[in-house]
């Protein structure tokens, strides 16, 4: 299953040069990396990222986190996937631009 964590650019930037990442500042303060499921990363983007334009979507596969990865409430009781580990380069399987359009942002095909 695919999961997906949004960067801003300069964060992807970041993480591209170094290799690695704890993630964005949320992530850092929480503990954890932050991700979503496709059902979720929608209202993610609107809830947390709702006036970015220059942001990237990067997929990555759940099962290949190992047990660093796990499922807990958040919003609405929802389950999340969390990270509890730097996430490496190698984990990411696919990075697209995530634009912001007239009426939200525009998700790249197949994500749904």
């Amino acid at each position: 299953m695919l999961i997906y964590k949004i960067f801003r650019r300069p964060e992807w930037d970041a993480f591209r040069a170094a290799g690695d990442t704890l993630g964005a500042p949320i992530d850092l303060a929480d503990g954890y990396i932050h991700f979503s499921t496709a059902a979720q990363v929608a209202e993610t983007a609107a809830k947390w990222f709702s006036s970015e334009s220059d942001l990237v979507l990067v997929a990555l596969q759940s099962d290949a986190l190992g047990p660093a990865l796990r499922w807990e409430p958040s919003r609405g009781g929802q389950l999340f996937p969390h990270l509890y580990r730097s996430l490496n380069l190698s984990d990411v399987v696919w990075d697209k631009s995530l634009p912001l359009g007239a009426t939200g942002h525009i998700f790249p095909e197949g994500v749904w």
